[in-house]
């Protein structure tokens, strides 16, 4: 590894008076004067200054270190000692490597690892990339408690977090994810992007990351300041602040070169905080402590697999996503009300905690929980913030701090915290219980018009519009209800979302941008051109995508400066998305909607390099492909995908297609009764299938085919026409006339069924 990545170096020496020197060290220090000038003119800027954010990057040496701020911060610097924070990331060694390295085995999905020393170095012999075992060495350690992992390195810059981490409980190995079986090919593998530590764990381990993907070689030369998350990489950098000390003394007074302070409000310190703890969207290619959350990031709204839908967690949402659901968030209850800041331990033990705010006489008392005092269920947590465990031994709580709702899981199959303790009773008895002691549910919680919402429901578009205008609701929920009101088509709600263009909300306009972006067309670009003005770059950024279909010539005037602005904007975006599949996906889609069929292509191309198995990418690449109309590059990739999937029915349905387009008549055939067998509910496979057998001529199995389709869908308009012509062409005058007759009842106003029943008529009257 290059020593470089993590340490600076300065030689010390001494100038003598030859000439020559001179003026070399006066020619040096002139190169070093221009090529190191962003790093003088470095200053911290006010978040409310600027709208438009710079994107430069902070020099290491503003970074001080973590003992510069000990002398000053002693108590501070105690509770940060020995932290998540602090241990978050370490050199590899004798006092930091925690697991038993000592010839050990452990063996899970049938890969078995060896875990040894030799010398001072720490060793494992684990299944590679390619399938066979390697030796790697351990560079550096990840965590301290419930558990560690463990990182290598790999060629071209690339850190890999290993699968099998060591709990520091239980004092053994384990697979972070036993049940799910990942191959050595796959993206999820260890030794892929899937646990690569540049893009996956860099940026909120350490202290002012650049990650530095070099998309053309696939390779990173990732930077940080400080191995972990220190004092600094919440505060700031500390060369300005230090300073000051130093000149002002006494006198010195904090002209906001500090982060994270006590000027913070309770909603900033939550975001603030969320840098981290947030699942969430990249915008910026670093942190530089400019700007808002959403000029970086762009939170996980609530969506199915990464959410139950009543917002509870499902995937890990690092806290963020759940705590603004909560009344407490709204509330101005922020992170250090609860957890010391610098330390990140619970201020106080059980229910105390909670009595900061919630009095005890009315809450801490069977009256209340309805469990005997001093036991688990009556811990508030337990009702309030039930959790899961993630990585295989890390527990998390659920932060949205909600009621539990048995009658939601017995509608919805959302979880409850009453049944999540008695794994003994029903979710029916949980809801017994619950009306007999706190009878029935006494108010209306987003998640009832949430939850039917995204899963669907009919006539649940009305209570998602209420959500949406509904002010008092949480950001998150609305933009969320936003995104689930998409599934409904209705052409009405093209207006509402225009609207929404305009709401106070970011989160609503981001994501009211996202859907409306995936229209591909230029209808609405005069309402997605004022937002390149937006005062937060994610949204600009998504406004900048929206109108990705007009060339640069057709930008009006009054927006042709802000739309170079954020067109900066917007590549940065994308640069630093590129080792992800996503950010290579967006990219061609970019290309795609300028019209650049070529340069799309090579997005999606890219984007399966990063993860091979991805079939979904594969179909839509496919697609791309044929309409460059490169046919064998269409049937190779339909071919990948049917190998790697072999029950995938959209592959051969696709693939059969593709050959009845090329007049391979018998090839299309097999393919489409393979799609046929995987698919037995999909129409068009029915339809296609019996067009290709009249096309040989295989008069009976395309009746057969139709017959099959409509036992499906007795009324199928396109199943019934083709089953009318094929009587028709057989000269079966009275079952074309029986299956007319029943489209032109279906259809009175298509002329044409009417003209072709009347055609039947006739020849019979012949």
């Amino acid at each position: 590894m290059n020593k470089n990545l993590f340490l600076r170096f300065r030689k010390k020496g001494t100038l003598n008076n030859h000439p020559f020197i001179k003026i070399c060290f006066l020619l040096i220090a002139l190169v070093l004067l221009f090529s190191c000038k962003e790093e003088t003119k470095y200053e911290s800027i006010n978040q409310k200054e600027n709208v438009f954010i710079s994107a430069k990057e902070i020099p290491d040496s503003y970074f001080l270190g973590d003992n510069n701020c000990k002398e000053c911060h002693q108590q501070e610097f105690k509770d940060w000692q020995g932290s998540h924070h602090d241990k978050a990331m370490q050199i590899a060694d004798s006092l930091t490597v925690l697991a038993d390295f000592n010839n050990k085995t452990f063996t899970s999905q049938g890969v078995t690892s060896h875990f040894y020393k030799k010398g001072k170095d720490y060793f494992v012999n684990t299944e590679g990339p390619e399938g066979i075992n390697e030796d790697y060495k351990i560079i550096y350690t990840f965590g301290i408690t419930p558990l560690q992992q463990y990182i290598v390195a790999f060629p071209n810059g690339h850190y890999q977090c290993l699968r099998t981490a060591w709990d520091t409980v239980k004092k053994e190995w384990f697979d972070l994810y036993p049940d799910f079986k990942v191959i050595h090919s796959e993206w999820l593998h260890w030794s892929r992007g899937g646990l690569n530590w540049n893009n996956m764990c860099s940026d909120c381990h350490s202290t002012n990351v650049r990650q530095n993907y070099n998309d053309k070689t696939d390779s990173y030369n990732t930077k940080y300041a400080l191995i972990n998350v220190s004092c600094e990489a919440c505060h700031g950098p500390g060369k300005q602040h230090v300073e000051d000390v130093k000149r002002l003394g006494a006198d010195y007074k904090d002209t906001g070169t500090l982060h994270m302070t006590l000027k913070n409000s309770p909603k900033g310190l939550v975001d603030d905080c969320a840098r981290c703890h947030l699942r969430r969207e990249q915008f910026s290619s670093s942190f530089n402590f400019e700007g808002t959350l959403l000029d970086h990031f762009f939170p996980q709204i609530i969506v199915q697999d990464f959410y139950f839908p009543d917002g509870q967690i499902l995937e890990e949402d690092y806290v963020y996503g759940s705590f603004v659901q909560s009344k407490m968030y709204r509330n101005n209850i922020t992170c250090n009300n609860c957890h010391n800041s610098h330390s990140l331990k619970l201020k106080f033990d059980g229910n105390a905690l909670c009595a900061q705010c919630h009095i005890p006489a009315t809450y801490d008392t069977p009256k209340h929980h309805f469990h005997k005092q001093d036991t688990e269920g009556a811990l508030c947590i337990n009702c309030h913030m039930p959790g899961r465990y993630y990585m295989g031994n890390d527990f998390r709580r659920d932060h949205s701090f909600r009621v539990p709702r048995p009658d939601l899981t017995l509608k919805y199959g959302t979880p409850n915290a009453c049944a999540g303790c008695h794994k003994d009773k029903s979710n029916q008895w949980a809801w017994d219980e619950f009306k007999k002691l706190f009878g029935t549910v006494d108010s209306i919680h987003f998640s009832d018009k949430l939850v039917p919402g995204i899963l669907g429901e009919p006539g649940a578009d009305l209570g998602l519009s209420e959500l949406i205008d509904d002010m008092k609701q949480p950001e998150i929920v609305r933009a969320s209800a936003v995104h689930a009101l998409a599934q409904y088509n209705s052409e009405n709600l093209i207006d509402k979302f225009i609207l929404l263009l305009n709401d106070e909300s970011p989160l609503v306009r981001g994501t009211t941008l996202d859907l409306l972006s995936q229209i591909n067309t230029t209808d609405y670009v005069n309402y997605f051109l004022p937002l390149l003005n937006d005062n937060k770059r994610s949204v600009r950024v998504k406004a900048f995508y929206a109108i990705a279909g007009l060339k640069e010539s057709q930008i009006p005037e009054k927006y042709r400066e802000r739309y170079e602005m954020v067109k900066k904007e917007f590549f940065d975006y994308l640069d630093v998305n590129l080792d992800f599949v996503g950010g290579q996906v967006r990219k061609g889609n970019y290309f795609l909607k300028q019209g650049n069929l070529q340069k799309g292509i090579e997005g999606y191309e890219k984007a399966l390099k990063i993860d091979n198995s991805n079939n979904q990418i594969r179909i839509d690449l496919a697609n791309l492909y044929y309409r460059n109309q490169d046919y064998q590059k269409t049937e190779e990739a339909y071919k990948v995908v049917i190998n790697q999937e072999p029950e995938y029915g959209s592959a051969y349905y696709s693939l059969g297609l593709l050959y009845a387009e090329l007049e391979r008549t018998d090839d299309a055939i097999k393919q489409m009764q393979k799609a046929s067998k995987l698919m037995p509910e999909n129409i068009r496979v029915y339809y296609n299938l019996s067009l290709l057998y009249d096309k040989n001529e295989d008069n009976l199995n395309a009746e057969k085919t139709l017959l099959n389709g409509l036992k499906i869908d007795v009324n199928n308009e396109s199943l019934l026409y083709a089953l009318a012509f094929q009587y028709s062409k057989l000269n079966q005058i009275e079952k074309a006339k029986t299956v007319l007759i029943k489209l032109v009842q279906l259809y009175p106003n298509n002329r044409d069924y009417q003209s072709f029943l009347q055609q039947i008529l006739s020849t019979r009257g012949n």
